[in-house]
């Protein structure tokens, strides 16, 4: 009777390493099966929301590493159980609000849990020793395959041979001789092995897909969790943080302002859960208020809402406020630029 073909499980990201650590081991003739999660922090995923780009760029690009490599990808959605370690991350944050360390085990666990249900004898991704300060490193790649339960069942093939062989390995349904030694940074070897191999049109390899790595979205992202209860919290409130001007003027008035109208239309969304703004009389942005629904409050939001709009800044301006208990209508001065660029969360 014919052995059977071992079969590998990989995270896929659509980036160049975990495409190459795929294409590595389908030439030593293993059957490879990708998995990509969803966190819904992608900025892919946003830009597709916007309807901002081509649809061949919107494409997940998980996706074209299955059409370009004719392995199957399954797309698996852990945005709600990313959510609650995103707030609250074990083992902190990296350089933002990148949670990488416990985001890495969440995957890896989940991983997993599917060896079984595609009949995988172990699981491998696209990382290199050194790259990344926070998750890639030694001692931290060897916590992530501890605590993710894959002890021995980890393999990495770009960086294979600085590391212990695995399981695979050892028991010859990997050749090791064939795995790689890459390590640091730099990302020549990675663009050298593409052309080895003959794959091109991938990412940018400097390229990222996540908003917690970005400073200006982790510095709402932290403002978020500092002023609202964190039960309270749900993907939509952190979708909104990726949207618009955010002015945090003070614990409990904080205020979005569209920046075009694709945004504006984006905000609109949200009307049923805030109380909402827009000048009468000029055209100009739409406005969300988050907090305490007074006047005092009111009065505020409708002056940053008149500042950014085409009203004069030296009349007063009419801004309609309007939420599910009604609308009306606000006579403010503009509030002066000197202001939200204190208030303003950059």
């Amino acid at each position: 009777m014919k052995n059977r073909k071992t079969h590998a499980l990989g995270l896929i990201s659509g980036g160049l390493d975990s495409g190459l650590a795929a294409a590595l081991l389908m030439k030593q003739g293993i059957e490879v099966t990708g998995v990509n999660f969803n966190t819904g922090f992608c900025t892919l995923d946003h830009r597709r929301q916007m309807g901002k780009g081509s649809k061949d760029k919107l494409e997940n690009p998980a996706l074209k590493v299955e059409k370009k490599h004719l392995f199957p990808v399954e797309l698996v959605d852990i945005r709600a159980e990313f959510l609650k370690m995103a707030a609250n991350p074990r083992y902190g944050y990296g350089k933002n609000a990148n949670p990488c360390i416990d985001c890495r085990i969440m995957m890896l666990i989940r991983a997993k849990e599917m060896m079984d249900e595609v009949g995988a004898d172990f699981i491998f991704t696209g990382e290199v020793l050194g790259q990344r300060p926070m998750s890639q490193m030694r001692n931290t790649l060897e916590l992530i395959e501890r605590h993710s339960g894959l002890e021995g069942y980890l393999l990495r093939p770009l960086s294979a041979k600085l590391l212990p062989p695995t399981i695979p390995e050892e028991k010859g349904l990997v050749d090791r001789s064939e795995l790689l030694g890459f390590q640091g940074r730099t990302r020549k070897p990675q663009i050298a092995l593409a052309t080895e191999l003959g794959i091109e049109d991938y990412p940018s390899p400097a390229g990222g897909c996540c908003f917690l790595t970005d400073p200006g979205y982790a510095k709402k992202f932290f403002d978020l969790l500092e002023h609202r209860d964190k039960r309270n919290i749900d993907l939509q409130d952190f979708t909104l943080l990726k949207v618009g001007r955010h002015l945090r003027v003070k614990d409990d008035l904080k205020v979005i302002v569209g920046r075009d109208q694709q945004e504006n239309n984006f905000l609109q969304r949200y009307s049923p859960r805030f109380t909402t703004l827009e000048v009468v009389d000029a055209p100009g942005p739409v406005a969300l208020m988050e907090g305490t629904d007074i006047m005092e409050n009111r009065r505020i939001a409708a002056a940053i809402t008149a500042r950014y709009s085409d009203a004069p800044k030296d009349r007063i301006a009419k801004v309609r406020v309007f939420n599910n208990s009604g609308e009306s209508v606000v006579e403010v001065m503009p509030v002066g630029s000197d202001k939200t660029n204190e208030w303003l969360i950059k």
